[in-house]
């Protein structure tokens, strides 16, 4: 389960921003995964959740921010929703690619501290 060392680099991040505010708790914590990223969001709620108590988590949320998986076609610059991280067909032109724009995240992306 990589969730669990997706959680823990996280707290880590999150783990200096206290420090660097000078906060006692974290009250929220929002992720953005890309829905490419191969993120299960049930097993990162439950990392979170076996690694919050007795730290600074320890009565924070977990919001998690899904982000669509797109793409953009080099030869004619259409951009379209994709759920595959292969060579793509463009819907517009025909053409194939294989560039993804978005879907690929795993940002923290937000905290509210309390001091």
């Amino acid at each position: 389960m990589h969730e669990l060392g997706i959680m823990e680099s996280a707290f880590k991040l999150a783990l200096g921003e206290l420090d660097k505010h000078r906060a006692k708790m974290v009250c929220r914590m929002t992720l953005r995964i890309g829905e490419l990223a191969a993120v299960d969001p049930v097993a990162l709620r439950f990392a979170f959740d076996a690694i919050k108590p007795g730290t600074a988590f320890e009565n924070a949320e977990l919001v998690i921010e899904h982000v669509a998986g797109r793409a953009i076609c080099d030869k004619c610059n259409e951009e379209f929703a994709t759920k595959s991280m292969g060579i793509l067909k463009c819907p517009s032109c025909g053409e194939y690619t294989g560039r993804i724009t978005a879907g690929r995240e795993i940002d923290l992306a937000r905290l509210e501290l309390d001091e």
